[in-house]
């Protein structure tokens, strides 16, 4: 068994010793190392790798967000998380990940692991993941082959329209396959519904505005289009921008 491998953590002797490991084995080529999420699902996308040995505690983007994106590539590795806290093993085999290892990890199990990922199809890489792992900081989307990310607290609004959501932010947008309900529920601190397809961000209201005719929009910070807000969602979005501001 040969495989092209990545090894993702931030602490660069936990990669020294996984690398130790596989070489001993004689499992896999490690083909590029990562010390954040965000290196990671980068690495990945130009090294396209078979497996990712992926590490949960990362700064920046954990390893269960950098799951979700890199699920998302089209030659989606195989992910074996290793971590030395076990209390997240529900949420990382939520993201369909292969295995879950506890450092210390022992070589038997690194080579039990690397083995049943190795044996994946692609499509079952690929299998998209549930939703879990937290929130996400990045949001995701493939366009031209070449996988997209944009930090949440970037974006201006949300907004659905035929089974996407387009991500608008100042730079452009994307789209993406969430529903907004279930956004909605995800980023209820940061996003606040103004209408039935329109999610906005809070920290990038400038104002809420009405019109002569007594209809009312929300301005947002680097964009210059008004969103409509709907009249019957007008008072709860009055309300929550008062208890913002309090």
């Amino acid at each position: 068994m040969s495989a092209r491998l990545i090894i993702a953590d931030d602490e660069p002797l936990a990669r020294a010793r996984l690398r130790a490991q596989i070489l001993e084995l004689g499992v896999g080529e490690v083909v590029g190392e990562a010390a954040s999420g965000i290196d990671a699902v980068m690495l990945a996308e130009t090294l396209q790798p078979d497996v990712i040995l992926l590490d949960i505690r990362m700064p920046g983007m954990d390893g269960l967000e950098a799951a979700r994106h890199l699920c998302r590539l089209p030659q989606a590795p195989a992910i074996i998380f290793t971590t030395a806290y076990n209390e997240h093993a529900l949420a990382a085999f939520e993201t369909h990940a292969v295995d879950y290892l506890l450092k210390p990890i022992r070589s038997e199990r690194l080579q039990t692991a690397l083995t049943r990922a190795v044996l994946l199809t692609t499509a079952q890489r690929r299998t998209a993941p549930a939703i879990g792992g937290g929130k996400r900081r990045h949001f995701s989307a493939l366009i031209k082959g070449s996988l997209r990310l944009v930090e949440v607290n970037e974006v201006r609004y949300l907004q659905a329209d035929q089974g996407y959501v387009t991500v608008k932010h100042p730079a452009g947008e994307l789209l993406i396959e969430d529903s907004l309900r279930a956004l909605e529920e995800e980023f209820v601190d940061e996003f606040l519904r103004i209408h039935r397809n329109t999610l906005v961000a809070r920290a990038h209201i400038v104002a809420l505005e009405r019109d002569s005719l007594g209809n009312s929009a929300v301005a947002l910070r680097d964009m210059a289009e008004k969103l409509p807000v709907s009249r019957r969602l007008l008072s709860a979005v009055r309300r929550r921008l008062r208890e913002g501001s309090g």
